[in-house]
């Protein structure tokens, strides 16, 4: 999770430049534009790609794990911390940088048929971090990851294979809770730090809309978060000063939500620009009614974030 960003931004990064770029094939002739996408295309998706990747992961190694003890590879079971949600977080960033594969491969001309294969980008990225992580003392490689992150890709390629479209979609909201207030070193202490660590205030989503008609940009979305959590495993912790902090008082708790969703990709324009803007920001789940439920209860919230 602490690369999210990294996975995100690396998805549109590579969406943006083979949207950008496609303009450039206009401007050839329709027999010169057919071998350019054949070929050319695909090279220049691969380079992005792979070469980002690769640049990625040397720099995540110099700067990050360079600088913690080595030791041989290993397994560590972290399946049982932060209820879990730390794991749809790996989903989620391998089922868009899977999409970015998939776009990728529309750029590039590859056949309709062919195009899901490319969503295998989103493994490709992700789980390198835990050939990382298996490697270092401090932490270890994660089978739960692991398959976090086949399952977000699974989730992209499966559909692409199945119907060539995304009819449920991941998304992503997050609304600021107060416990990173209490242990900002884990949780972060600023908004960007909160926005990534703070687990407390994620919500994951699986949304799909069934409507046909002229509101076929209205569906549902299945939610899941977790509330209560000052740590990975329990709320007792020491803190710098070799104090101990107990905040066992503090329950922990699942929360799944039903509410609404806006397909923004149902959307009909003829702009391109603004067709790649409502795709991006279509991975955000965006406020609407809903219903928790949660420690046994059901409530209503007229807006959920």
């Amino acid at each position: 999770m602490r690369l999210k960003v990294l996975c995100v931004g690396l998805f549109l990064s590579l969406f943006l430049t083979v949207k950008a770029d496609s303009n450039y094939s206009l401007l050839l002739s329709q027999k010169h534009r057919d071998t350019f996408n054949e070929k050319q295309k695909q090279n220049l998706a691969y380079t992005i790609g792979i070469g980002g990747t690769a640049v990625v992961h040397a720099g995540l190694y110099k700067l990050w794990y360079s600088g913690y003890p080595q030791s041989k590879f290993h397994f560590f079971n972290d399946n049982h911390e932060w209820l879990q949600v730390d794991k749809f977080g790996h989903c989620f960033s391998s089922y868009y940088l899977g999409l970015a594969g998939i776009e990728a491969a529309k750029w590039a001309g590859v056949p309709k048929n062919k195009q899901w294969k490319w969503a295998l980008f989103g493994s490709i990225f992700q789980d390198p971090i835990e050939i990382w992580d298996g490697f270092s003392s401090a932490w270890g490689a994660s089978l739960g990851d692991l398959a976090a992150n086949s399952f977000g890709t699974l989730l992209s390629a499966g559909q692409e294979a199945i119907w060539h479209e995304q009819k449920i979609r991941m998304k992503f909201s997050y609304t600021a809770s107060n416990y990173a207030a209490i242990r900002p070193n884990t949780l972060g202490s600023n908004f960007n730090e909160r926005f990534l660590k703070d687990y407390n205030a994620q919500t994951y989503w699986l949304c799909y809309s069934p409507l046909k008609n002229k509101a076929k940009w209205l569906g549902l979305g299945l939610g899941y978060g977790a509330n209560g959590m000052l740590g990975g495993d329990d709320n007792i912790w020491i803190d710098k000063n070799q104090v101990v902090q107990d905040y066992s008082n503090v329950k922990r708790y699942r929360q799944y939500y039903l509410s609404l969703d806006f397909n923004l990709n149902k959307i009909k324009t003829k702009k391109k620009g603004i067709k790649t803007l409502l795709f991006v920001l279509n991975c955000i789940k965006l406020p609407a009614p809903a219903l928790e439920f949660s420690q046994g209860k059901i409530i209503g919230h007229w807006l959920k974030f």
